[in-house]
C-alpha cells in the first residue's frame, strides 16, 4: 500500500516551466532578490533618518547654548571696555598700545 502524497509547489514557477524557458525563471529570481534588497536598503535609510535627527537636535541644543554665552562673554566683554576706556580719559590707568 503506497500512500499517495499530494505533491504542491509552493513556488510561482515550477520546475518544468523553469526548464521551459530558464530565461523567464532566472528573471523571476532576480526580481525577487531585487525586491528583497530594495526593503532592506529602504529599511536601513529609515534607521539613519532617525539616527540622525536625534544627532541634529543634540546639536541644535549645543548650538543654542554656545549662541547664550557668546551673547553673555559680549556683554561683558564691552562693559569691562567701557569701564577701562572711562578709567583712561580720566588718567587713572595709563593706556594699553
Amino acid at each position: 500500500m503506497a500512500i499517495k502524497q499530494n505533491l504542491t509547489n509552493p513556488l510561482p514557477v515550477s520546475f518544468k516551466d523553469f526548464s521551459r524557458n530558464p530565461v523567464v525563471g532566472t528573471m523571476f529570481l532576480v526580481i525577487i532578490g531585487i525586491s528583497v534588497l530594495y526593503i532592506d536598503i529602504r529599511g536601513n535609510f529609515n534607521s539613519q533618518l532617525e539616527a540622525q535627527s536625534a544627532k541634529i537636535e543634540k546639536l541644535e541644543a549645543k548650538m543654542d547654548v554656545m549662541g547664550q554665552s557668546l551673547i553673555k562673554c559680549e556683554s561683558a566683554m564691552s562693559g569691562a571696555s567701557a569701564k577701562l576706556s572711562t578709567l583712561e580719559s580720566l588718567g587713572k590707568i595709563q593706556k594699553i598700545k
